[in-house]
């Protein structure tokens, strides 16, 4: 292919991106967070008029992970009731120090994790590759693996990591009662858990427990702060004292001891104030959703449409329809555009060839939907789908 031609295509990519975003932002209904459609200027208005409310700015600012940071990192250690916690700029470097530290506290590299989850889908191999630690797969199921796969695994393994929920599976959680047989079976292995919990906000409601009482079955926790509190970035390893001082010391070394990070972390204290405390209404209407999504696609004869899970475990879950990612892209742009109306942010095709899926949000501005809501928008969009137009 000449270079024009690729230049072609990739400028082609581009504009179908620009399209998304516009036809997202200009959209007047949507079922998740505006805030993945910001420009800088307004996504730095927002975090100027909530600073003041959730912080002193008269305070200095931090250096090197002092005050405003600290601050933080005693909040959220207080919250999941560890003994300390950590800040770091991502949850990728956050996830590999916390398994190499206890790769070397057990003595043994090997960590035991779906291959679904997050290191092994969408970190390039680094818990390997960078941390020099080997994986593990109890289960391949699209689910957390069972107390009787973990205790009946074939080899040793130092440290079980639980993804909470299972993003890539349908961000999936097992009971209550699993969760805390699984976390059994590690025991009787002598194998450290740790939780990758980048949504471990919103799974209150499915377990019926408070953060403190799930985060305390794992011997380490990782949370996020963008994924569902929606702050800038960053993330917190929490769990013993010692553990987290060995930690920081590997943040260091990672070059995640940033000069200053208070945008970051004021956009963190935001969502802890103002977003955490609505995570459960999102998780009770995601359900008034998906089963609308349902009843629209099967008025609208697709059988082979598929919500996943039929009742969401959290306020995020996926759907499935037999058509080309393009083709639905482009019948989501539509709808944007021509009815002011975003039923879905952007579309991807699966393993399966003519199978595409799309990730579901429901947060503050979805709670407007009714059902019927719900129901008319997939009739929109489904005669929108090139072929499907009467």
């Amino acid at each position: 292919m000449s270079d024009t031609a690729e230049q072609g295509e990739e400028q082609s990519a581009e504009q179908k991106r620009a399209r998304l975003w516009a036809a997202a932002r200009g959209a007047e209904r949507t079922l998740w967070r505006p805030g993945f459609h910001f420009t800088v200027r307004e996504r730095l208005e927002r975090l100027t008029d909530a600073a003041a409310q959730v912080y002193d700015l008269d305070e200095p600012v931090d250096m090197y992970g002092d005050r405003i940071v600290e601050t933080l990192e005693k909040r959220v250690a207080d919250l999941l009731g560890k003994e300390a916690a950590a800040f770091f700029p991502t949850g990728t470097m956050a996830q590999q120090i916390a398994l190499r530290c206890w790769a070397g506290r057990t003595g043994n590299p090997v960590v035991a994790l779906h291959p679904l989850a997050h290191p092994e889908v969408h970190e390039r191999d680094a818990l390997s590759v960078v941390s020099g630690l080997r994986t593990v797969h109890p289960t391949r199921e699209p689910r957390l693996p069972t107390a009787e796969e973990v205790r009946d695994f074939e080899e040793p393994f130092g440290t079980l990591m639980l993804e909470l929920p299972l993003r890539d599976a349908g961000f999936v959680l097992p009971s209550w009662e699993e969760l805390s047989e699984v976390v059994d079976a590690a025991r009787e292995r002598d194998t450290v858990v740790h939780f990758d919990g980048a949504r471990l906000w919103e799974c209150t409601p499915h377990f019926g427990r408070p953060l403190e009482e799930i985060a305390g079955l794992a011997d380490s926790v990782y949370v996020s702060f963008y994924k569902s509190l929606g702050g800038l970035g960053g993330a917190v390893l929490a769990g013993p004292q010692t553990l987290v001082d060995e930690a920081k010391a590997w943040r260091h070394r990672y070059g995640g001891q940033v000069f200053q990070q208070f945008p970051t972390v004021l956009s963190a204290l935001t969502g802890l104030d103002r977003v955490l405390p609505r995570l459960p209404a999102y998780v009770a209407h995601a359900r008034v959703v998906a089963a609308a999504l349902h009843e629209g696609f099967m008025a609208a004869g697709l059988p082979l449409s598929r919500v996943h899970p039929r009742e969401p475990h959290t306020h995020e879950f996926r759907v499935w329809l037999p058509y080309d990612h393009e083709e639905l892209n482009e019948a989501a742009v539509r709808q944007a555009e021509e009815t002011k109306t975003a039923l879905f942010r952007r579309w991807f095709p699966d393993r399966m060839p003519g199978l595409s899926v799309t990730e579901v949000t429901v947060a503050e501005p979805g709670l407007e939907w009714t059902a019927e809501d719900v129901r008319t928008a997939v009739a929109d969009f489904v005669a929108r789908i090139p072929g499907r137009a009467a």
